[in-house]
């Protein structure tokens, strides 16, 4: 693996695995690649210490290589200079988008194949403690549902790079579908996929390990369409670990984006998966209505998705505040409107009385199955309720929502906002005590009114 990289030969790549928390060790191992021979050592913390050399032909070597990155899940260390040719020095061309702390570029290696490459900022303000947090909890985390980390390269100095290396996820984010950035729509059952397998993916980081992790950056760029439009949960810069059996929540200073953000996490600082399930509602909103969590209506005032939701799904209707695109093509209207309900059920004030993740993608999928079992019964509907339409699509309003690292307030219902430039970083944002904020926009600077 490593031998055949069009690299100088005297390469060294490290890697390293973390075990189970729970299991009280921690397996860390060193391989030395060269012409002939490889070198091994693997050491167990507190149990016991296997040091062995193996030689064997160049071949044989690349085989044993793999053989321990399968068998101990292996996070690999990248050299700087591979994935500056990777991505042709970081070209513009290569970029894929911007993450919480950086930006994130397509890498194409000789061995590996393509591959997603996330660089912070050269100001960037995620620390090396939190850049190597979420290559430690990534380096446990395995789903389907949620974008593996392949590898990782930091580079010494106080300027050091620092970049993580995961798997590439072709069909771009769900933001692009929602906002007509693809040129087509998603049909509604693509929609019902989406939303059950980033619900899966969620539900994993929140129930499927120990301790449990929160996400704290759920939204539309966020989630990725893999080759079959299967969702795949990315951007871990922000995640925390979750409460232990014994604790109600973690403190937490606010973190997120706005129109995401939990309000009672923002008004107690007290974090808990429910906080995600709050940033999901959005998303099944959206879904639903391809509108931005944020959004002008032409008058003054602009306005949540969810208060602007609300008062049809309370009547039991989402004819209108469906996508047109769902409109102008033959659509499931149950479906869509079960998930803009479980949307607002998501949104309730009080975190506890929200379903968790795992209840969320359980009834999606019992939806879907039920219109599954009725075309079945029925063929002759099927047209009637299944959507197809990839022509070009009506773009949504622009949504203002952008990463902050620090958030001070009591909730984020209300944005009311006059820009230049909706891309913007902040380390500090005051919320006014009525619920709401008032935000003015140039192209470098971010001042919040009070």
């Amino acid at each position: 693996m490593t031998s055949e990289r069009e690299t100088p030969a005297e390469l060294k790549r490290q890697s390293f695995w973390s075990a189970d928390s729970e299991k009280s060790w921690m397996i860390l191992e060193s391989l030395q690649m060269r012409d002939r021979t490889t070198e091994w050592t693997i050491s167990v913390h507190e149990s016991f210490v296997l040091i062995g050399e193996v030689w064997f032909m160049r071949l044989g070597s690349l085989k044993f290589e793999n053989i321990l990155l399968r068998r101990f899940q292996l996070v690999e260390r990248f050299q700087l200079v591979e994935l500056e040719m990777a991505t042709n020095n970081f070209s513009q061309d290569c970029l894929l988008g911007s993450g919480a702390f950086g930006n994130v570029y397509k890498g194409d290696f000789h061995v590996e194949g393509t591959l997603a490459i996330k660089r912070s900022l050269a100001d960037s303000y995620q620390s090396v403690e939190e850049f190597r947090n979420e290559g430690r909890l990534l380096s446990k985390v395995k789903h389907k549902n949620l974008v593996s980390l392949v590898g990782y390269c930091e580079e010494p100095g106080p300027k050091g790079a620092k970049l993580l290396v995961y798997e590439y996820v072709p069909n771009g984010s769900l933001l692009e579908y929602i906002t007509g950035k693809r040129g087509r729509s998603l049909t509604w059952r693509q929609r019902v996929n989406i939303a059950i397998g980033a619900a899966k993916g969620i539900a994993h980081l929140h129930e499927g390990i120990q301790p449990s992790i929160i996400h704290r950056d759920i939204k539309p760029s966020n989630i990725l369409a893999g080759d079959e439009f299967e969702a795949k949960v990315s951007d871990f810069g922000l995640v925390k670990m979750g409460p232990t059996e014994d604790q109600s929540h973690v403190s937490s200073q606010i973190k997120g984006t706005p129109g995401y953000l939990d309000p009672a996490y923002c008004m107690s600082l007290h974090l808990t998966p429910f906080s995600d399930v709050y940033s999901f509602c959005v998303i099944l909103l959206q879904l639903v209505a391809a509108r931005p969590a944020v959004y002008s209506n032409g008058r003054l005032s602009n306005y949540h998705v969810i208060e602007w939701a609300r008062p049809s799904l309370e009547k039991g209707s989402a004819e209108e505040i469906l996508d047109v695109n769902l409109l102008s093509e033959p659509c499931n209207m149950e479906i869509m409107l079960k998930m803009a309900q479980l949307g607002l059920r998501c949104s309730v004030k009080v975190p506890k009385q929200r379903p968790t993740m795992n209840q969320v993608w359980q009834e999606l999928a019992e939806a879907q199955h039920s219109v599954d079992n009725f075309i079945s019964k029925h063929p002759s509907s099927a047209a009637l309720i299944s959507s197809g339409s990839s022509a070009p699509c009506e773009s949504m309003d622009n949504d203002y929502s952008q990463s902050l690292v620090s958030l001070t307030g009591v909730g984020l219902q209300r944005l009311h906002v006059e820009m230049e430039s909706y891309s913007f970083r902040s380390t500090s944002l005051r919320c006014l005590a009525e619920n709401s904020i008032s935000v003015e926009f140039d192209k470098k600077n971010l001042r919040g009114n009070t």
